[in-house]
């Protein structure tokens, strides 16, 4: 008798450590930390920290693959770099999944996008030595804000045209855009309508997924998937490019080449009124939410 509740506990313990990824709360905030708090602030006129915190993501990501690679373009005589680890090379196929790791003006960034760049980093440890069903590229975008948004010069700009000049089979991509902020309280979340509030309400206690109409298989698919994994509340959201917020990240471009993309957030300066401001800063994150937006990623891909 005794023998076969230790084995039915055994079996309860593993089957547990492959069902829910373990997504961790203290890495989350020592990656935070170590790219916010930094002595100059990571925008475009500061190249030397941006090259700071591309190497800090390439020593954390060559702890888990052994394939990192520098993507680096010039504009206006500097270098700038995106950071890209890949995972299940075997497969030809594959899935981006972006984040911005630079900033607008002088701010530390936390939420905009530090939160999605250590989603990131949390991925890859997760999937290293992970049997995949597809190759997953985590790219590192520089160039995300302005005075460069939606010109050439975007980091995922230049990413997404190398993949369709080298006619590389893509899946689909999805862009990891302010993943860190919610709130409980009433009329913390707005919409830019604002018959929106009695389809999703007026708490900003969830994250999106933002579509596209017709954004593809892949954008269906990831989405369904992530839903039913139910780690965290989750609204889909889907509507035409033209209705601010929808293409406002590193997604856009990937639709210019005809991907298939969507964007996960907490929807930005809809909820986070903290958004450009220096009042973006870790200490107003919900790094357990946070946990469970990378972890329904992870698990994303493990069903897909």
């Amino acid at each position: 008798m005794k023998k076969s509740i230790v084995t039915v506990c055994l079996y309860l313990c593993l089957l547990s450590s492959y069902a829910s990824p373990q997504v961790d709360t203290l890495r989350i905030k020592q990656h935070l930390t170590a790219i916010t708090k930094t002595p100059k602030h990571r925008n475009y006129q500061n190249v030397d920290q941006l090259n700071q915190t591309a190497n800090y993501l390439i020593s954390v990501l060559n702890q888990y693959t052994d394939s990192v690679t520098v993507q680096e373009y010039k504009v206006e005589g500097q270098v700038y770099k995106n950071v890209i680890a890949s995972f299940g090379m075997e497969h030809p196929k594959r899935i981006i999944v972006g984040a911005h790791y630079d900033v607008c003006g002088n701010q530390e960034g936390a939420d905009d996008n530090a939160s999605g760049v250590v989603g990131l980093l949390e991925l890859a440890r997760l999937m290293k030595g992970q049997k995949l069903n597809h190759r997953v590229d985590l790219v590192s975008y520089t160039l995300e804000e302005p005075p460069y948004f939606r010109t050439d010069y975007m980091g995922s700009y230049v990413h997404a045209k190398s993949l369709a000049d080298q006619k590389v089979d893509v899946y689909g991509m999805i862009s990891l855009e302010m993943i860190g902020y919610f709130k409980e309280e009433k009329k913390s979340q707005t919409y830019p309508v604002g018959i929106l509030s009695l389809l999703y309400g007026n708490r900003g206690n969830y994250i999106t997924l933002v579509n596209k109409f017709g954004a593809g298989a892949f954008a269906k698919d990831f989405s369904r998937a992530f839903k039913k994994r139910d780690v965290i509340n989750t609204k889909k959201f889907t509507g035409p490019p033209a209705l601010p917020g929808i293409d406002f990240s590193d997604h856009l471009n990937y639709w210019k080449f005809g991907y298939s993309a969507l964007m996960l957030t907490d929807t930005s300066f809809y909820r986070n009124k903290n958004y450009h401001e220096p009042t973006d800063t870790l200490e107003t994150l919900d790094l357990t939410k946070m946990a469970k937006v990378i972890d329904g990623v992870y698990g994303t891909f493990l069903q897909l």
